[in-house]
């Protein structure tokens, strides 16, 4: 069956629609699912009607290989957890990334490069536009790949999650951004030239890769983020090189989504937007590893619960921990049992966190937990003085007060739950091991704070249990 022109185009705005509906259902916990289903059913239309263009040859070797790569991700999506969601969304921005640089390439050396000469003038302006369109989709995609594969190997734990600091990195990065634009010039005015746009993909894999390693683990929520914008339009640059306007819409959708999404995180965590394209954020800073805090308190969970018994007001700060325990559950049974017993019980929530790399919001809805008392950090940070009792579970840079006390630290300036301001903080970790900043935290060594080691859903249940 052969669809006409008209009815792919149909078809097309139709899907765009459905994925700007998506975006608007995910902007909101209670309109996420629904959001999650207008993706689905955009992108299956998209998928339809892509292989129905009239265009489209070889339709069943493509139908083949979708199958079979639907059968691969099926697999591996079932085993994901959703801690492991960042690592996910990080190793697929590689797949986008990978896919427009093979899509510039196969679009480049399709042209008929042998008939330039002959071209009008309009003919030569349709073609540098193109040539223009084939270096950048390359050169963002080379960066998307290489980034990506970074960013998911921090977050995976086998890749150092400290910042790279090489010698001179930012103008290693702006001598990278200068020698590809000349690149391309060159590109355009010789009508193509293979060794240029091979060149250009060597630099821009090199490029991707120390972007994102010159970036501390702390600030991988963001990172991965900004990979989600770069994906988006190097899916539009591909939609350019196919004329494919579905992708180029798609592809500015998530492109300026991410984007924004990124804004909004490099707000919250006190980072510059423009740093953060540029590969570093603020200025290089030494990690100091001699200071001696102290020592700290440890506690077990009958003592715990000693304290939450005599506590009026208790807030929760959850955190990655929390989520790699799948603590939520039994957080949810201590929340209620300390209701029922009058004890006014809240969740504070890092805006960063709430997003990446736990997903807090999330994980705390799916275990029932009442959206009115889950707050963000600007709705609870100055109720902290009044607070009998802090639980922070499995939180450190989000918590760590080095970022507001001291300014030569790698996280200073960056906007954290003042959890330190309560009468008393439980800190809930498996080990005295720093966060993703690789710095040490001040909060597990001060006054008020004891360290209940452990895991966290186990160390839960016991003081559930013990109340």
């Amino acid at each position: 069956m052969e669809f006409s022109q008209g009815l792919i185009s149909a078809a097309y705005i139709l899907a765009a629609l459905l994925f700007i509906f998506s975006l608007s259902g995910l902007s909101k916990q209670q309109t996420a699912e629904t959001g999650n289903w207008y993706g689905i059913v955009g992108m299956t239309i998209a998928l339809i009607a892509t292989i129905a263009d009239p265009r489209v040859d070889n339709v069943w070797i493509i139908l083949v290989t979708m199958l079979i790569g639907a059968a691969i991700g099926l697999q591996l999506a079932k085993k994901v957890e959703m801690t492991q969601m960042p690592e996910l969304v990080a190793i697929l921005h590689s797949f986008v990334g990978l896919a427009a640089v093979l899509v510039g390439f196969n679009s480049y050396f399709e042209m008929d490069h042998s008939a330039m000469a002959n071209f009008t003038d309009s003919q030569q302006m349709a073609t540098n536009i193109h040539l223009v369109e084939v270096f950048l989709g390359v050169f963002i995609g080379a960066v998307t790949f290489t980034g990506s594969i970074v960013a998911f190997g921090k977050l995976r734990g086998i890749i150092n999650s400290a910042a790279l600091m090489l010698p001179h990195r930012h103008k290693l990065n702006l001598a990278a951004g200068v020698i590809s634009f000349v690149l391309m010039v060159l590109f355009v005015q010789q009508g193509g030239g293979d060794s240029l746009l091979y060149l250009m993909a060597l630099i821009a894999f090199v490029f991707g890769w120390h972007l994102v390693a010159s970036i501390g683990g702390a600030d991988m929520p963001v990172v991965v983020s900004m990979l989600n914008s770069y994906s988006g339009w190097a899916a539009a640059a591909a939609g350019f090189m196919l004329n494919n306007d579905l992708l180029i819409v798609t592809g500015a959708l998530v492109g300026s989504s991410g984007a924004i999404l990124s804004y909004i995180m490099c707000k919250a965590m006190n980072r510059s937007f423009i740093s953060v394209i540029a590969g570093g954020f603020g200025t290089d800073v030494v990690i100091d590893t001699d200071t001696d805090y102290g020592d700290h308190v440890e506690i077990n969970a009958e003592a715990v619960a000693d304290m939450l018994n005599g506590a009026k007001s208790v807030i929760i700060t959850p955190g990655y921990g929390m989520a790699v325990a799948q603590a939520q559950y039994p957080v949810y049974k201590l929340t209620q049992t300390l209701k029922d017993k009058g004890v006014d019980v809240r969740f504070a929530i890092h805006p960063v966190a709430g997003r990446l790399p736990g997903h807090m919001n999330v994980l705390l809805a799916e275990a029932k937990v009442p959206y009115d008392i889950v707050l963000g950090m600007e709705e609870i940070n100055d109720d902290f003085p009044e607070t009998d009792v802090v639980l922070v579970i499995g939180a450190n840079d989000t918590v760590n007060p080095a970022a507001a006390e001291d300014p030569t630290s790698p996280i200073a300036g960056m906007p954290v739950l003042e959890v330190w301001k309560a009468k008393n903080v439980v800190v809930f970790k498996r080990s005295m091991a720093t966060g993703y900043a690789g710095v040490q935290n001040p909060l597990f060594f001060k006054d008020n704070t004891q360290m209940l080691f452990g895991d966290a859903k186990d160390s839960v249940e016991e003081i559930f249990k013990a109340l």
